[in-house]
């Protein structure tokens, strides 16, 4: 899996011109996932989501998770993370999951975001053409691959 973490003021997705989900102070987060994706990973980077430290303390200093700070969290499901720009001009999305596979994976970290956060979270929908609106806080942008994990 692959993610693209941004810390945010605020965020929101739009689908078919009506707003769907919106977040505030939290993490806006893209997920891209490939077929070898299992549910180990799924629970290694939903921990690492949640207990990386992303916000700021009394001092400024970001040592804060979005656990200990109550964060919302929106996520997106993105399968051009996988996009490989190695030939051409035209990306190939062949390392991204099929549909098929990555749906019930998605669904899956949905729920675990969810436990270890102790509290929903906002998404948007699975295949569907969406806008997505942010505010980045900082700016902080994190990239996490969960086969980089050692």
């Amino acid at each position: 899996m692959r993610a693209v973490i941004q810390r945010v003021l605020e965020a929101s997705v739009t689908i078919d011109a009506k707003v769907t989900s919106t977040i505030g102070n939290g993490l806006l987060i893209l997920i891209g996932i490939e077929a070898a994706d299992t549910e180990e990973d799924i629970v290694w980077l939903s921990q690492k989501i949640c207990n990386m430290r992303l916000f700021d303390d009394l001092e400024g200093v970001m040592n804060l998770s979005a656990v200990d700070v109550g964060a919302e969290v929106l996520l997106i499901s993105q399968f051009t993370l996988y996009a490989s720009t190695r030939k051409g001009n035209r990306p190939s999305y062949i390392g991204a999951a099929r549909p098929e596979i990555a749906m019930p994976l998605y669904e899956k970290l949905i729920s675990r975001l969810s436990l270890d956060l102790g509290r929903s979270i906002a998404t948007g929908t699975f295949g569907a053409d969406m806008r997505v609106s942010l505010v980045n806080h900082g700016p902080v942008t994190i990239i996490i691959d969960t086969k980089s994990k050692s």
